[in-house]
């Protein structure tokens, strides 16, 4: 068993090597189970021009654990909170309510070349108890047909309240059921991790509760016991992400594409395709800094119709590192 602690479990991903071509799908990770413990602690063709870069989500700020690896199968943690969070030690049951929409990211699963990655898709959340909605649409799934998610959709969500640096997330008993090997139930970790941390604080720490208790052994994979942050997001997030247009959204000429990417000399290839699947343009833009996440945007005008935008890490390795990482949306321009 595998614990959730102070290094992420982006190895396991980094192992399975190159794959093949990418198809639309979702995510397979009924694997062969392996026993963990997680002791949790531009210049394009055409008019492809660069938009004005803007983080169209919350910050990313990560909580990343180290990665140095424990000779024991169990790695245990420390639940002492991130030096930059906050150390009140009040207990608040909306973390932040507004009462009014709230954007907010919300992360799924996605077969790569790397394994599987986190990725995600931006929200309108009511706003009543936007951390509680955010992973009741976690759960609920994703809007994109690349993206998956294992969690049980019967599973509901009690309560989600902060006590200082730790947010408790308290779910109901069905979601101790999953289908997962591995690889699956430590992306499942970090994929809630990683939602209730956006709408709250990307600095916090997750507590998991099953009824009211400690969540302890799950789905025969990993055991939850003590505070989890973020891992590395270039370990576990898919590398290059659209966050709009949404897949399936209407908009009008000039498209305008944004999202975020951790890219080789910060290089975002992109392209577009019509209905049929034929190329109509193409080009490359670049995200605000390389090797890092960072915002980039560009601008495409386009004759209304259907399309596919696709935008992709670029390859210096020519294919040896595998099928790059990709992201695409189905939009529709009037």
């Amino acid at each position: 068993m595998w614990t959730p602690g102070t290094r992420s479990l982006d190895e396991e991903g980094a192992a399975r090597g190159a794959r093949g071509p990418r198809r639309r799908r979702g995510v397979a990770v009924a694997t062969a189970v392996v026993p963990l413990v997680l002791g949790l602690a531009a210049c394009g063709e055409d008019d492809g021009s660069a938009a004005p870069s803007a983080s169209p989500t919350p910050s990313s700020t990560t909580a990343s654990a180290s990665p140095s690896e424990s000779s024991s199968p169990t790695v245990t943690v420390s639940d002492t909170p991130n030096s930059t969070a906050s150390t009140t030690a009040s207990t608040t049951p909306s973390p932040t309510s507004s009462g009014k929409p709230t954007p907010s990211a919300v992360y799924f699963l996605e077969d790569t070349r790397a394994g599987l990655r986190l990725a995600r898709e931006t929200r309108e959340l009511p706003g009543a108890d936007p951390a509680k909605e955010a992973v009741e649409a976690m759960i609920a799934g994703a809007e994109d047909p690349d993206y998956s998610t294992t969690w049980n959709p019967r599973t509901r969500v009690r309560s989600v309240s902060r006590r200082g640096p730790v947010i408790e997330v308290d779910l109901s008993r069905a979601a101790r059921t999953a289908n997962v090997g591995s690889e699956g139930a430590a992306r499942m970790v970090q994929q809630l991790v990683y939602t209730v941390t956006e709408a709250v604080d990307p600095r916090a720490k997750v507590r998991l509760l099953v009824e009211g208790e400690p969540a302890g052994e799950l789905w025969g994979a990993v055991t939850w016991e003590r505070p989890v942050g973020r891992a590395d997001p270039a370990q576990v997030r898919v590398l290059v992400q659209i966050d709009t247009p949404r897949d399936g959204a209407t908009a009008r000429s000039p498209l305008v594409v944004s999202g975020e990417a951790n890219a080789f000399e910060a290089t975002v290839l992109w392209r577009v395709l019509d209905g049929t699947g034929k190329g109509v343009k193409r080009g490359f833009t670049t995200a605000a800094e390389g090797m890092t996440f960072s915002p980039y945007s560009f601008r495409v005008r386009l004759p209304p119709g259907h399309y596919t935008v696709e935008v992709s890490e670029d390859d210096p390795s020519g294919g040896e590192g595998g099928q790059p990482m990709t992201d695409t949306k189905h939009v529709t321009v009037r």
